[in-house]
Formats: structure tokens, sequence, C-alpha cells
């Protein structure tokens, strides 16, 4: 690695602040502390943590600055001294904001490097030529600008403007967030698997601890959950069991530290010793490794304590700790139960909607119409009706002759029947070897029937539909005979297709006889 990137890796945290608190490229600074200080080598940089060769003004004697004596343009200059980089950076940023011959920088978008570069040296900052050229080739050969992405990116997610109000530790503020949940929800996470013992997904003969949650995804960004989180794996080989992974470290206060990783992604956007704010972007969920049966987020947590012991925790009580603290009320819910209520102090939870007694019909329409659950179908009124109909035929199916399941069973068999957007209606109709429900994505429901000769595929008409919703909806009907009307109309379906299969097979039986004729 080049001197240059060393630099900007080491000193990119402080840039970045910088960057949101007063709308200067990162890029910039970290292009003009590599220059200033030698990549931090110069003496100035070393003696004093002068990174941007800063003179001591008269206010800042007056003030009771700190200075060294150097020789620049002329003998024994004065020279602002700090006790930190992070002291330099800073003054850095006020010596520009504070002086009116580089306010027109600042009516620059803050990823404008080129303008930014350009507008230094016209006003003087170096008095050396090709300054902003110099710059700008830092800049590009070592990628700089993709600190100020990363800013933009993550101000823009957030709602935050750029401004003083952005420092690091400062006190949370509505509009400026310290917390995340891992992937962006207004309501609840579907969580499809908890924390603890569960059968296998990849061999159902076994049992095995899941050290961690599963989270449904849809291709989509996951995120930091603190502030200052530091970047201390990642891996890249989707061919792995975990697939492309993340893992970000938090220090706590006792020297204790929280682990949090992020699996099966399909891109990550970060590196190693990257150090994160809440709700940056990581990389995108997916489904790469070896050991995955579709596409969610395995999101795990660790805690290693100052003595170095490590145990896995469960992520709903971490994820219950960041919703108190960056006051965040959504949920994580596992077939209608709420993973952080038990987690939550009860004076924290006042007030909160955690629902706990959906039945099984009611957590199918949450999942079907919200697109937190990442399956929603949608609203709309066409949709509506199908997702009414789904639920019914679903309420049917997992009360088999009148011996309804335990209710954490129905709501598991629920969820199931949600993510794969199908019922399996096939004790419905025992004469079939196979008979399963399905919604395709444009909200029209279609079978997939087995008679143990043939399998197919059939769309249901509007008469079917129809008849389907007024069975369905007849609240003067038992289940008994919800069900003897299901059954009819499958069994019609499926003989119209063997009267017409017939048909074809003489048809066809008949040209052929025809076609030997012709022949003798």
């Amino acid at each position: 690695m080049s001197k240059n990137k060393e630099y900007a890796e080491k000193h990119a945290a402080f840039a970045m602040e910088q960057m949101r608190r007063y709308g200067i490229p990162a890029s910039v600074i970290l292009a003009q502390g590599i220059l200033e200080s030698s990549n931090g080598q110069s003496q100035l940089a070393r003696k004093e943590n002068n990174h941007f060769g800063i003179k001591a003004t008269n206010t800042w004697l007056a003030d009771g600055g700190k200075y060294g004596l150097y020789t620049d343009d002329k003998p024994n200059e004065k020279f602002c001294s700090y006790d930190n980089v992070g002291e330099s950076y800073e003054h850095h940023s006020r010596f520009l904001k504070e002086n009116k011959r580089y306010s027109e920088c600042f009516k620059l978008s803050p990823d404008d490097y080129k303008g930014w570069t350009k507008g230094l040296e016209k006003a003087g900052y170096a008095t050396g030529g090709s300054y902003a050229s110099n710059l700008q080739k830092i800049i590009e050969v070592n990628g700089l600008d993709k600190y100020d992405r990363m800013v933009m990116e993550n101000m823009q997610s957030q709602g935050k403007e750029f401004g003083v109000h952005n420092a690091q530790g400062e006190t949370q503020t509505k509009d400026d967030v310290k917390y995340s949940f891992p992937v962006n929800r207004e309501e609840f996470m579907l969580v499809t698997s908890p924390f603890g013992m569960r059968q296998d997904p990849l061999d159902e003969t076994k049992q095995q601890m899941h050290k961690g949650i599963d989270i449904q995804t849809n291709h989509e960004a996951v995120l930091a959950t603190e502030d200052n989180g530091k970047v201390i794996a990642v891996n890249q080989n989707a061919n792995t069991p975990g697939g492309k992974s993340v893992t970000v470290e938090y220090q706590r206060e006792d020297n204790s530290k929280i682990q949090v990783s992020y699996l099966h992604l399909d891109a990550v956007d970060v590196k190693v010793g990257d150090i994160l704010e809440a709700g940056q972007k990581l990389g995108m969920s997916g489904n790469t490794g070896t050991r995955t049966t579709g596409e969610h987020l395995h999101f795990g947590v660790k805690m290693i304590t100052a003595d170095e012991t490590t145990r896995d925790m469960d992520p709903a009580a971490y994820l219950s700790d960041i919703a108190i603290k960056g006051n965040i009320n959504l949920q994580a819910l596992h077939n209608g139960n709420d993973l952080l209520a038990k987690y939550k102090e009860a004076e924290k939870t006042e007030g909160q909607a955690i629902d706990m007694s959906l039945t099984p019909d009611a957590w199918m329409k949450k999942l079907l119409s919200s697109e937190d659950s990442g399956i929603g179908l949608g609203t709309d009124p066409i949709v509506e009706l199908v997702t009414t109909m789904f639920t019914s035929l679903m309420a049917l199916a997992i009360q088999i002759d009148g011996q309804q399941e335990s209710r954490e069973k129905q709501m598991q068999q629920a969820t199931e029947a949600c993510l794969k957007k199908q019922v399996d209606l096939s004790s419905l109709v025992p004469s079939m070897k196979q008979c399963v429900l399905n919604v395709q994505d444009n909200g029209k429901l279609s079978l997939d029937m087995d008679d143990g000769k043939e399998r197919f595929t059939h769309e249901l008409s509007p008469a079917e539909t129809n008849r389907l919703q007024r069975t369905l909806g007849d609240s003067t009907l038992s289940e008994t005979e919800k069900k003897q009307r299901v059954t009819s109309l499958v069994n019609n379906i499926m003989l119209s297709h063997q009267v017409s299969r017939n048909f074809e097979q003489g048809v066809n039986a008949g040209l052929t006889q025809s076609e030997n004729m012709q022949i003798k």
C-alpha cells in the first residue's frame, strides 16, 4: 500500500467528520494533509501535530494557543501546535470557514472536489503554483473521492444537512441519529429464524445452535447500527458457509466490545479499518454462501469482555438496547411475536404497539400487505381481495379434520406460506397427490396440481376467482361446507383438464392412425 493511501486510511475518520460539520470534501482535506505534512512525516506534523501548515495568528497567540518556531518564507515563523491530530483537522476547517477569502468555496457542493481545489488555489491557500492540479492528482490516483461519496450517501439516507451540529459524541437529537437497525424499516423487521436451537435447514434430521437471527431481505442496503464502528473483518469469498460478510466492532467504556456480523451479502462496500456511522451502508443483502436456502440477512452479535472472554448473545437483546437508546419504535417480529419485547424495560416499552396476540390469518394479512415484511403484495383493492382469499384458504388448510394445530405451529405455517406465496391445499383434496395455490407477483392466483399421472399449472379465471371469493366470504357456511366447496372447485378444474387431455390424446391417436392408413 502506498504512503498516500496509508495516510488516508489512518485519518479518514477525521476528514469525514469535518465534511459532515463544515461541508468541505473529505477528499480535499486528506489530499491537503498528504501534501502539506508529507504523509504526516514532516517535522511540523510529527512535533506539533500540525498537518496543514497553519501559522499562528495574533488571535491564536492571544488566546494562549501553543506554537513552534520553524523556517518557511522567513526564519523563526510561528506555526500552530496541537495536542492531537484531530485538533489540527478541526482548526483547518475553521480556518477555511472563518476566512472570507474562501467563502466562494462554501457555495460549492461538498462532493465537488475539483471546484474546491481550484477555489483554494484561487484564494491563495498555497504560495506555490499548480496547487489545484497537485491536489486533484492525489485524490484521483488514490481514490480519495470515495470518502466523499460515503459521507454524501450517509447524510442523504438520514435526511441530514451539513453543519456543526454533526459533531461526533454530541447529545443525540431527532435530526442527529446515532443508532440504526441493520435494515431500513418503517414498522417491523420480519425475522424468519430467531436465536437458539433449531432444526438444521439443510438437514432436517439434525438440530443446531443458531447463533444469530435471520432477517427477511430483498437485495437491499444493510446498515451499521452505531456510530464509531470499526470494520475488523471482510470476507469477499461467496463460497464459504456465511458467504460474503462484514464484521463491525464497537468499543465500550468498560473496555468490553460488541462485534456485529452481517452474513450472506451480495456485495460489500467497506473494507477493514473503515470507521462507520450509524445508518451507513455496509453492502447489499443477498444469498451467498454454502449454508443458505434463500436470500436473507444473518445478523449475529458477540460480546467480548475486558478479559477477552467471548460469548454469542441474542441479537434481539442487542437490538432492544439500540431501540431504547436511539428511540427506535420498531419491532422484530417472528411468527407474530416481538422478539425485542422481553428485553425492553417496562418503562421503555410503555405505550408501544407490541402485538402478541395476532391470529394466523391476521399475521398473514400483515405480512402480505406490508412492505416491511419483504413479502408484501401491496394494498390496492385487487391485491387486498387476493390476500383475503389467500389467508382464508390457509386458515382452512391448517385445521385438518377439525383438529387445530397449536398456535405456534399455525403461526409458523402461516409465515412459511407467505414467504413462499403459496398454500398447500393437498389436505383438502385427498384424491390428488399434490395441490398448491400460488399467488403470482401480479396478484393472480394459480394452482399447481398433480393427480399422480401428470402435473400441470392452472391460472384461475375471473369466474373461478369470483366463485372462490364468494365461498370463502360466505359467513353462513361452516368451515366444513367451505372445505367441500373448495374441494369441488379444485376437482372440477382437474376434471376439465383431464377431459381436455383425453380429447387431445384421442385427436393425436386419430391423426396417427390416419397417417398410417395413408402410408399403406
